[in-house]
């Protein structure tokens, strides 16, 4: 257990050792986050004050941190809170946490849209609502909507929102992935929706599993199922001419990418993440608004 009387370096190193022996893959940057947050201080002052002692009240909220994380309970929900591109999202049981990968799908998007370019972007199954914020925080002439099944998720999403300043230009719409909405109503529609195998879910990491709702994780017996429903649904909802970005697991870019064309989708694209695995299928809807007759 920490002691009362340990330094913030002594701490930190304390704190590392106990979660690399309980198996957590990033030991040191977990325990000085949560010294950060038990004890009240920025990276730059455990650094610089390395040996300032930590009172008994940031010891004890610490060693309740550490045991807590040692038990695979990701930091995000210790906390509360996780960073995503460049905000601070606050997080809780009812979504998926946001990871780095899904980074991918804010930098397509913000590549299609200049800055000062004025646009609507609809989040399918938008959770925190990280892409949609990330994205309406960088554009600021982009409207934009995010959609969800889960009441508590949309919850944490408007939060969100308000807490970042973006509640006058983000909406929020308890639905099933974007049934009632109407055709053509988007120049961009992105989503992170579901993409685990059923069978694979026990497999993952203890703070996946265990941790993050199954209704964002759970993809069907094949991973597919969400995109199944959402390639038809994408490419009625986006204006001629209008793109979309989806993250896809990484061994599914090319069905993804099969499933969009098929629904008429043009120049379809699987884009690789900063791990140079497949992440992103991106395209856009026929200028023209048409599709492929049915067959």
């Amino acid at each position: 257990m920490t002691s009362p009387t340990m330094t913030l370096v002594q701490a930190w190193k304390d704190s590392q050792t106990r979660l690399k022996a309980a198996g957590v893959d990033s030991p040191a940057i977990d325990a000085r986050l949560l010294l950060e947050a038990a004890a009240g201080v920025t990276r730059v002052e455990v650094v610089t004050d390395p040996h300032r002692a930590l009172t008994a009240e940031e010891a004890a909220t610490l060693n309740d941190y550490v045991e807590r994380r040692a038990r695979r309970e990701p930091v995000s929900r210790i906390l509360g809170k996780k960073g995503f591109w460049k905000l601070i999202l606050a997080v809780t049981p009812a979504v998926l946490t946001p990871r780095p990968d899904t980074e991918t799908v804010v930098d397509i998007a913000l590549r299609g849209f200049p800055e000062a370019m004025a646009f609507n972007v609809l989040d399918i199954g938008t959770g925190s609502g990280a892409i949609l914020l990330a994205i309406l925080a960088e554009r600021p002439a982009a409207r934009g909507l995010g959609t969800d099944i889960s009441d508590e998720a949309l919850a944490v999403a408007k939060d969100n929102a308000a807490n970042l300043d973006l509640g006058g230009r983000a909406a929020f719409l308890h639905t099933s992935w974007a049934d009632g909405l109407g055709d053509a109503g988007f120049d961009l529609v992105v989503s992170n929706p579901p993409y685990i195998r059923s069978a694979e879910i026990e497999m993952l990491d203890p703070e996946v599993r265990d941790h993050e709702p199954r209704l964002a994780l759970d993809g069907g017996p094949d991973g597919l199922e969400a995109y199944r429903v959402l390639a038809p649904e994408v490419l009625r909802l986006l204006k001629p001419g209008g793109m979309f970005a989806v993250e896809t697991g990484w061994d599914q870019g090319a069905e993804v990418k099969a499933l969009f064309e098929a629904a008429g989708a043009e120049r379809v694209e699987i884009v690789k993440d900063l791990s140079d695995r497949e992440r992103v299928v991106t395209g856009a809807k026929n200028s023209l608004g048409k599709t492929p007759p049915t067959r």
